[in-house]
């Protein structure tokens, strides 16, 4: 499963994770987000060797969902040593996610 990130955690789990973190920006009514959301869940479990795989609602944690100016979702960052280091945007197929992830970590 994913980890369920949040404004109150974001520091402590993503900003300094030893791991590269993959966020997934989501939210409930967001068709495309519920869609990719089993191939997120697997992902986290097949790469947690590599990497931490979390989800982000940002109608519940709107501070950093506006701090990276998420305007579309789903918007899924990776973030190396706290730092933004690469984005999608939009949903796509188990295949190119995990090919995206693995290109950047």
């Amino acid at each position: 499963m994913a980890k369920e990130l949040t404004d109150a955690n974001w520091t402590a789990e993503v900003l300094q994770s030893q791991k590269p973190v993959v966020v997934d920006f989501w939210a409930e009514w967001c068709g495309p987000c519920r869609a990719i959301a089993p191939i997120i869940d697997k992902l986290s479990t097949e790469m947690t060797d590599q990497v931490t795989i979390g989800k982000l609602n940002v109608d519940n944690s709107p501070e950093t969902a506006g701090t990276y100016q998420i305007r579309s979702i789903p918007t899924m960052i990776m973030f190396k040593n706290g730092e933004p280091f690469a984005v999608r945007v939009g949903g796509s197929s188990e295949s190119d996610i995990k090919a995206w992830i693995e290109e950047n970590i």
